[in-house]
């Protein structure tokens, strides 16, 4: 029987990488039966197709892409869309982390689309759409009313987003529930006495501005406690340009002995500016951050952290976008992590 067209393409373009001949010489099967085992054929015996997929898996075998796209329709790619001027490493790492752990048992691979800042964030979407470069899209950075996901949506391209969208429109998400992180650490400020509280929030443009502003003033009304202005920087802004307007706030006769910071990076200026203007962290103000890792404590032990899992967001985006691909609906793909609580520094056992 003739070989089809993935398998005459795989060998064609195999030179300098394991190609299915040799599989084949390696099991001393035929090409075709090595083929038809690598897709779990039923008619191939499950000793020689698990034989035939540990070989490939110990001397790395891919299959070509082009001729797997020429045969399915697939590239069995999923592409991850990264501002890289925006997103600190540490969320870059842990996003990747946990794409990579969802599909490594899959088809699919991932692969990282960076743009700039300079960029229209919708040119790397139509680019991946209009070659048809990827399976399924993940972005981050979302806005209420996001040209992305409307495109995307507009052309049936499975995707997912870091971030809730609010267009009206049902589309795969993992979000983090910023409006409960708010609260919490308001509710937790006013609890040790704190009373006079500003936020150091993302930038007004992202979704996650309003939930997370919406918590922080609800929760003031709430406990009694007031707002100090602090909206001339966001997370977003560079580290001297927030230690420099932390500073300056710190010196005012009416200041903050609050602060609630939405990025672990921007807490590192807030705290630098409180100790620029001569005061102490846990004696004159308390800090509550959001962190992904549990470097704040190695920093001052008197930081207060509510720990946002970024590999579980990855993971969760991965989840949504294997699953629209792979039928399900895009409004049974969307999921919340809530905060666990303020966690103030206990020191090990």
């Amino acid at each position: 029987m003739d070989r089809d067209q993935t398998e005459k393409d795989d060998e064609a373009s195999g030179q300098g990488r394991p190609t299915l001949k040799t599989l084949a010489f390696m099991t001393g099967l035929g090409v075709t039966t090595v083929s038809r085992a690598l897709k779990d054929a039923p008619e191939i015996g499950a000793e020689t197709r698990r034989r035939v997929q540990l070989v490939a898996k110990q001397i790395g075998y891919r299959p070509n892409r082009a001729g797997v796209r020429l045969r399915t329709g697939k590239t069995n790619v999923i592409s991850l869309v990264l501002n890289t001027e925006r997103e600190i490493m540490s969320f870059v790492s842990d996003i990747i982390y946990g794409v990579s752990e969802v599909i490594a048992d899959t088809p699919y691979h991932l692969i990282v689309t960076p743009y700039s800042r300079s960029q229209d964030p919708l040119d790397p979407i139509r680019y991946l759409v209009e070659t048809g470069s990827a399976d399924g899209v993940i972005i981050s950075r979302t806005q209420p009313n996001d040209p992305r996901a409307r495109y995307m949506l507009e052309r049936g391209i499975p995707f997912a987003t870091h971030g809730r969208t609010d267009m009206g429109l049902i589309h795969p998400y993992h979000d983090f529930d910023n409006y409960a992180f708010a609260t919490e650490a308001v509710r937790h400020l006013a609890g040790i006495g704190r009373r006079r509280l500003a936020l150091l929030a993302p930038p007004v443009e992202l979704t996650y501005h309003s939930h997370t502003l919406n918590g922080f003033t609800d929760a003031l009304s709430e406990v009694g406690a007031s707002e100090i202005p602090f909206n001339t920087v966001s997370v977003d802004h560079s580290i001297e340009q927030i230690r420099m307007r932390t500073a300056q706030l710190m010196r005012r006769d009416v200041r903050p002995d609050g602060f609630v910071s939405s990025a672990a990076a921007a807490t590192l200026a807030i705290v630098a500016g409180i100790e620029d203007a001569g005061l102490k962290l846990g004696r004159d103000v308390d800090v509550v951050s959001k962190q992904s890792s549990d470097l704040l404590h190695l920093f001052r032990r008197e930081l207060l952290v509510v720990n946002e899992n970024f590999r579980l967001a990855g993971a969760e985006l991965a989840r949504s976008v294997l699953g629209w691909i792979g039928g399900a609906t895009p409004g049974s793909l969307q999921s919340l992590s809530k905060p666990t609580g303020v966690l103030a520094y206990r020191p090990p056992d």
